[in-house]
């Protein structure tokens, strides 16, 4: 894989890691991700304090491995734009998820095609790099003007390929969220 193609990959990638934290009506684990708590003065993940489960389809259970940190996660949950209120029993932190209502699914769809779009910009962006660098080659006479073409054609492919993938992967998370 060239420089450009792994550049395109960590698009999708970064893409795939995004879509991972938008729920779709089911409580999942990953949408605490982005959340830190402060532990022993470090921004730590509530995953890295604490254990998450699922008990139930719309319901997370976190239980700190220190009784201390209860406060500290609810604090965390409760700044975050999750839009969720937990609850606490001194020992664990419990959050439902309400149903998602039709306005927040529309929300959270064009949520997830700006996201895609990110995504294809910074893909178009390695496109424009490659083919920049290329053509510099070839002024420089290191490559001949039809290697540049076939250099172009190669640019262009993987172009494709990855903007198609974003593509799917806007039109699967999307199917997700409405269809819940």
């Amino acid at each position: 894989m060239t420089g450009y193609e792994e550049k395109m990959q960590k698009a999708i990638d970064a893409l795939a890691n995004e879509y991972a934290t938008i729920r779709a009506g089911r409580a999942n684990p990953h949408i605490l991700d982005k959340l830190k708590v402060e532990y022993y003065g470090t921004p730590t993940n509530i995953q890295g304090v604490a254990n998450v489960s699922v008990p139930e389809a719309r319901t997370l259970m976190i239980t700190p491995w220190e009784p201390s940190m209860v406060k500290e996660i609810e604090k965390a949950i409760l700044a975050s734009d999750l839009g969720v209120t937990p609850n606490n029993d001194g020992k664990s932190v419990v959050i439902n998820f309400p149903e998602l209502t039709e306005e927040r699914r529309k929300e959270l769809a064009k949520d997830i095609k700006k996201k895609g779009e990110e995504a294809k910009v910074v893909v178009r962006n390695a496109r424009r790099d490659a083919n920049d660098a290329a053509k510099k080659q070839n002024k420089a006479g290191e490559i001949s003007e039809d290697e540049l073409a076939g250099e172009e054609e190669d640019i262009q492919k993987a172009t494709d390929k990855f903007v198609s993938e974003i593509d799917k992967m806007v039109e699967t998370k999307t199917k997700e969220i409405l269809t819940v």
